[in-house]
């Protein structure tokens, strides 16, 4: 259940568990690889093991978004491009 304060802020903890597993899937495969390569760059940059999942999900949701709302497949260009810019927010 979410709390008042949570659904206040457009926090939904499912969505985030989601995406967060997306990215877990994405590390333990090595796929893409440079999912990994970004993650070790972000700890490698003092940013805990949880945050650098949680910037990588913001890259992963930008995909998920674009695709449900313009109705294309997976741009990984784009997802690369974003991973290369964490920990600053993805564009588009």
């Amino acid at each position: 259940m979410t709390s008042s304060n949570e659904q206040n802020q457009g926090h939904n903890p499912r969505l985030k568990a989601t995406f967060l597993e997306i990215v877990d899937n994405q590390l333990r495969d090595y796929d893409p690889p440079e999912t990994r390569h970004t993650f070790e760059r972000l700890i490698a940059q003092g940013i805990s093991e949880e945050d650098a999942k949680i910037y990588i999900a913001q890259a992963v949701s930008m995909e998920v978004y674009h695709t449900l709302k313009y109705k294309k497949p997976f741009n990984r260009e784009r997802y690369l491009k974003n991973l290369g810019r964490l920990p600053k927010e993805p564009l588009e």
